[in-house]
């Protein structure tokens, strides 16, 4: 065999692994579930509190009828599920695949559901009542509102919210004049208590942005929508994530910022993106709150 010849079988091989690893790893990212765990303390928990939060499911199947996405909520034996919007995409031609899974986790658990964009556009589009399909089958939906929920017996807030947070000014500074109708009076009677404080607010956006988390007295919101940055690169991170763009700060994980901690998820699917999923497991965050 020639040198040329040997080159020439090398660079095929190459090829061939790396075609292998890249389809390995997109694969992986719509299969493989992961768990991430995360522990906040707080005065205002007496009782420990363990919550399941996912996100972005977009009519991803994990395991047949997402047998594999319930049996390993299940196994966390959560005490409430926070499920933060974009289960399903706008063109969805129906709901079976979102409210069946709903069906399974409301068996055993009190289910929060707040609204994210492919949420919206779905409902806008008339395809069916998504919200009420929901309602019928036990899920909590919060669409700016709120409830006082007794778990472990604590007194907790939960509220959910698609809306920016502050408002469509210069500096996204909040301002009642230039927030979407109502935004602000939701927000300042949902910060109105003593009890911890959780927002289900579907893009982190909403809150990263501008003073909003140096106004609102939030103890946790959490999030999903930005995929973790879609395509996950080694020692680099995220690659794009929604309002912010490129290479986003904020892609996955758990941060604080000034008044409020902000816990997002990437999250279980993806909808049409212009890439896939790329070294990015389906995620599932394990929360526990604790005194």
């Amino acid at each position: 065999m020639s040198k040329k010849t040997k080159r020439i079988v090398f660079a095929l091989l190459l090829l061939v692994i790396i075609c292998l690893i890249v389809t390995y790893k997109v694969y992986i990212s719509y299969n493989k579930i992961t768990v991430s765990d995360y522990n906040i303390k707080s005065n205002q928990i007496n009782n420990s509190i363990n919550v399941v939060i996912i996100s972005d499911l977009h009519d991803n199947q994990l395991g047949e009828n997402n047998e594999d996405l319930i049996n390993q909520i299940n196994s966390l034996s959560p005490d409430i599920i926070l499920v933060v919007g974009d289960v399903l995409n706008q063109d969805s031609k129906n709901s079976k695949i979102v409210t069946s899974l709903m069906k399974q986790l409301c068996k055993n658990h009190k289910v929060f559901y707040s609204l994210g964009n492919t949420g919206i556009d779905y409902i806008e589009s008339g395809t069916s009542d998504l919200l009420k399909e929901l309602e019928d089958i036990g899920v909590t939906v919060l669409d700016n509102e709120y409830k006082d929920v007794t778990v472990n017996e604590n007194t907790i807030r939960i509220g959910g919210m698609y809306s920016y947070a502050f408002g469509l000014n210069d500096n996204n500074d909040v301002d009642k004049d230039t927030m979407e109708e109502g935004v602000y009076d939701f927000l300042t009677e949902f910060q109105n208590t003593s009890n911890y404080k959780i927002m289900m607010a579907h893009r982190p956006d909403s809150f990263i942005f501008g003073n909003a988390s140096e106004v609102w007295d939030i103890d946790l919101v959490v999030s999903g929508h930005n995929h973790g940055g879609q395509v996950v690169l080694p020692f680099v991170g995220g690659l794009y994530g929604g309002d912010q763009g490129w290479f986003p700060e904020y892609d996955k994980g758990f941060f604080d910022l000034n008044k409020i901690k902000v816990l997002i998820t990437s999250g279980l699917g993806s909808g049409k993106q212009k890439l896939p999923r790329f070294n990015n497991p389906p995620e599932i965050v394990n929360l526990h709150l604790s005194k």
